[in-house]
């Protein structure tokens, strides 16, 4: 008797460790069928009104900023993905005085499916809800690309996480799906985020993937349109380089450009997204970025040169990355 009462005290860590695994396993296999519901339709429906005239240009502080946070607001109360800061509360305030030149109070927005096993550790999918505004002529910077191709793919990634989660097959860590102000202005939205107000403490933070442009092609992969570039991947955790590859081979099979990875490289774009922010802060981050094109940054960024199609494609390519990294038994290691 007392040999098999000791068989059995043997026996039960390796049982829930196997049921852990075997849960992890399976979420992992249910990845696909929920990339699926990121649809070219829903992300193009999405971005012809969030890159609208309507919201002109979504400057920092200005109305047009506030029409583009109610409307992601409105989409994640649709959907049923709640806030992580309070019922039906999905803003960050952020003081005007945080800002320089007289830029008004912002608002970052952020909603969230709560981890079923470890919800106190986070993977945090970010893109920027700002743009520049209006020309002194009139014209609308309507960034379509820049960045509303991050901002409604992050919205359909919310939306499979959650059908996900209504199945029973919700993802084992916390998914945080934070929309920030101030980026092009200086990334001002995620450093309030990370220096003044982390929703999540940052030590919990398992990682960053930030979009911010992927839905065009630039000039040298024009022959080439199945690429992404790929910035930050490798240079605090060499382990979500590798899952990030992974991933991609078994899913997409994407060609990943690491150009602007080098650390020679002029353009800096490292330090121009807000990735930045976490990664300053010892937390692996992966930046997903479609390169520069004719209309970087003018008012002829417009929803109709947008192609859905290669969209989809890249949002059910983070989203599976997410997906992995949230459901994995261990959290990335930091190099």
């Amino acid at each position: 008797m007392k040999k098999l009462i000791i068989l059995l005290y043997i026996s039960l860590p390796v049982i829930a460790c196997s049921s852990q695994n075997k849960k992890a396993s399976k979420n992992t296999g249910r990845a696909i069928d929920y990339a699926k519901t990121i649809t070219a339709d829903e992300l193009k429906e999405a971005l012809y009104i969030f890159a609208s005239d309507e919201f002109e240009g979504r400057k920092t502080g200005e109305p047009g900023q506030k029409k583009a946070i109610e409307f992601i607001k409105n989409h994640y109360m649709s959907v049923g993905v709640p806030s992580p800061i309070a019922e039906g509360d999905y803003f960050q305030e952020i003081p005007e005085s945080y800002f320089p030149n007289k830029v008004k109070a912002s608002e970052n927005v952020l909603a969230y499916i709560k981890g079923t096993e470890k919800p106190d550790e986070v993977v945090i999918i970010s893109a920027h809800l700002d743009h520049i505004g209006v020309t002194k002529k009139g014209e609308v910077y309507n960034g379509a690309d820049d960045d509303g191709s991050g901002t409604v793919a992050i919205l359909e990634m919310a939306e499979a996480f959650k059908i996900a989660s209504e199945k029973g097959h919700g993802p084992i860590r916390s998914v945080l799906f934070l929309h920030v102000t101030g980026e092009e202005m200086g990334l001002y939205g995620s450093r309030y985020y990370t220096d003044k107000d982390p929703i999540f403490p940052l030590e919990n933070t398992v990682a960053n993937l930030n979009i911010d442009m992927i839905g065009r092609v630039d000039r040298k992969h024009k022959n080439n349109r199945n690429y992404l570039y790929l910035i930050g991947s490798d240079k605090l955790s060499k382990e979500l380089h590798n899952i990030s590859e992974k991933v991609n081979k078994k899913y997409i099979n994407m060609k990943f450009d690491y150009t602007y990875n080098d650390d020679d490289d002029p353009n800096r774009f490292y330090y121009r997204s807000d990735h930045y922010n976490f990664a300053k802060n010892n937390i692996p981050v992966i930046f997903y970025f479609n390169g520069t094109h004719a209309d970087y940054h003018r008012p002829s960024d417009t929803p109709d040169k947008i192609q859905y199609d290669l969209l989809e494609t890249r949002a059910r390519l983070i989203f599976h990355t997410a997906w992995e990294l949230a459901n994995r038994d261990e959290r990335v290691k930091v190099d």
